[in-house]
């Protein structure tokens, strides 16, 4: 079974997925971090590929994809650090990413890299789901890679129902229809949104994302989805305080506990 699927069938609620920026904060940090979040209790991580135009990320994850670029970061590379992550590493592990790179290495290439390397799913925000499913969505399946779709809080219904018919993984309930970024608070209407989306007994598993960033935050999010992905906040922290132990540690622990 999958490691998603998995995931999702033995933890009811509560789950606590991290996103990460490959190549961020240093070049060599992405394994020690994926290290790193396992040990303090993430249930998830996604590895972001960096990308010189990241449409739908905020400002932090903006540039932190620009220093990871910088940097020397890239899919090649990636695949190269992660090559061994299984010897220790046992939570699923997602690559996110926009279309463009991964149509430069061939999707099929990129997908046989991923069952090598022992990825779980992908998310692709600037594939449209009708391409995916036409194009790509048989050859994801040969691999065994799960594709999780975005849907956002001015998706119709009918397209609700249609995206959560594709997705292997899990629903990408983006919160806010901004950027990625910090929100101090859950509003009214975002409540109200998932309130809505939770009613509609979709037939996979949902996370929130896009703007939780605090024990609070992720506590609402939990009340309404499986649990929740936490970016910005997280990269954030990383540049400030750096990517020890003790400091992503910390992060987790005000992220569950308060």
């Amino acid at each position: 079974m999958n490691r998603i699927q998995q995931l999702f069938r033995e933890k009811e609620g509560g789950i606590l997925s991290i996103y990460i920026t490959a190549g961020y904060p240093e070049k060599e940090d992405t394994v020690p971090i994926i290290r790193a979040l396992q040990d303090h209790g993430a249930d998830m991580v996604e590895v972001g590929i960096p990308f010189s135009d990241p449409l739908a990320d905020g400002r932090v994850i903006q540039q932190s994809s620009q220093e990871a670029l910088a940097g020397g970061m890239s899919l090649k590379l990636l695949f190269e650090q992660l090559k061994e992550i299984r010897e220790q590493i046992t939570i699923p592990l997602v690559l996110m990413g926009y279309l463009n790179p991964i149509l430069r290495m061939g999707m099929v290439n990129f997908l046989s890299r991923c069952r090598e390397t022992g990825i779980d799913g992908v998310i692709i925000p600037d594939l449209p789901p009708g391409e995916y499913e036409s194009l790509y969505r048989d050859q994801f399946a040969k691999y065994g890679i799960l594709h999780s779709l975005l849907i956002t809080p001015q998706t119709s219904p009918e397209r609700i129902g249609y995206i959560a018919g594709l997705t292997d993984g899990f629903l990408y309930m983006v919160a806010d229809a901004a950027t990625t970024g910090k929100r101090d608070a859950i509003s009214d209407s975002q409540r109200a949104y998932f309130s809505r989306i939770r009613k509609m007994d979709l037939p996979v598993p949902a996370l929130i994302g896009f703007g939780i960033s605090t024990h609070e935050t992720f506590t609402v999010a939990c009340r309404y989805a499986r649990g929740a992905i936490i970016g910005s906040a997280f990269i954030r922290m990383l540049g400030e305080e750096g990517s020890s132990q003790e400091s992503i540690g910390r992060f987790l622990r005000q992220i569950r506990q308060g």
